[in-house]
């Protein structure tokens, strides 16, 4: 019997960049808007983002381009969220809309493939 594999902890923006399809300027420029948005920095001075930071900035993303929020919408809201005691649950409920939508994306991407085989 294997052990199994550890629960990665800490992502480096490449990492986050790839799990959330943003650019990396798109997250800098966030962290200057959004103060909740914070990475801690290594030694070499590299951004090191947690998981609850990827759930944030998944909901701000999620605020962003498909609620169709502004930036001052957006930080509004997260406030609501925190004060309401609803920021993870909020967060969370974005992480499923985006995982929902990536996965309708590659069904569409499959079906096209298929139906251009045949």
């Amino acid at each position: 019997m294997s052990a199994a594999e550890p629960v990665q902890e800490f992502f480096s923006i490449g990492e986050v960049c790839e799990l959330t399809d943003l650019k990396p300027h798109v997250l800098r420029y966030w962290e200057s808007q959004f103060r909740f948005l914070n990475p801690a920095k290594n030694r070499s001075g590299n951004r090191v983002y947690q998981r609850r930071e990827i759930e944030l900035i998944l909901l701000v993303k999620h605020l962003l381009y498909t609620e169709k929020y502004t930036i001052e919408g957006a930080r509004q809201k997260v406030d609501e969220h925190r004060k309401g005691g609803e920021l993870r649950a909020a967060a969370r409920a974005a992480l499923t809309v985006q995982t929902l939508e990536s996965i309708e994306n590659e069904l569409k991407d499959l079906m096209r493939f298929l139906s251009s085989d045949t």
